[in-house]
């Protein structure tokens, strides 16, 4: 991900994004920054516990799918309120709201991009200053029709995939940032409680 060009947010060049709403995962990974967005109506309480014990930039999801209109500008505003560095719509959100969420926020509008049939200039012209290219397998291929649209300096983060190749053919397709999707932390205890029973049964033997 360090071979990312980057993203400058509020002076800080970003290259890595964490997807999560673990707090314990948040405090223990080395990436640039949080990328907070989850499946469910958002809410402040979330947002605010995220942000508040995270010592990373945090982007915050303030809906677009279940959530939209007025609802998703007020959850923004106050999002950037609480510290947020950004905040993230998803790939329903209407030109419209997005428009009317610039009005009011100094954060960026990240806006999520799944098919090259989005509405990309649309969601630039409404506001959006940097896009989220979530494209499954094929976001390198997505990533590189969007440039074609947007030029070489428009911002674009995309999900990295799950392994160095899928990273490197998404930079190189013009991502300027990465997100990273970590293990949950019942995966990692999984490992960790393996381990600690082969520990066990090593000394049992010896």
């Amino acid at each position: 991900m360090y071979k990312a060009s980057g993203i400058m947010v509020l002076g800080k060049r970003i290259k890595s994004l964490v997807f999560t709403t673990d707090i314990a995962i948040i405090n223990n990974t080395n990436g640039d920054a949080i990328m907070a967005v989850y499946p469910f109506t958002p809410t402040l309480a979330v947002s605010n516990a995220i942000i508040t014990t995270s010592s990373l930039p945090v982007f915050v999801g303030v809906g677009g799918g279940i959530t939209s209109g007025i609802r998703s500008v007020n959850i923004a505003l106050q999002a950037e309120m609480m510290g947020a560095h950004g905040v993230i719509v998803n790939a329903p959100m209407k030109n419209k709201t997005i428009k009317e969420m610039k009005q009011v926020l100094d954060i960026p509008i990240i806006a999520t991009i799944v098919s090259a049939y989005d509405d990309i200039e649309g969601k630039i012209d409404s506001g959006a200053a940097i896009l989220n290219v979530s494209g499954g397998k094929n976001t390198a291929k997505l990533v590189r029709e969007i440039r074609k649209k947007v030029g070489d300096k428009f911002p674009i983060i995309a999900t990295g995939g799950d392994s160095k190749e899928n990273m490197i053919d998404t930079i190189e397709a013009g991502a300027n940032a990465l997100t990273y999707t970590p293990p949950t932390s019942a995966e990692i205890f999984h490992k960790i409680m393996a381990n600690y029973r082969e520990d066990m049964r090593d000394k049992q033997d010896d």
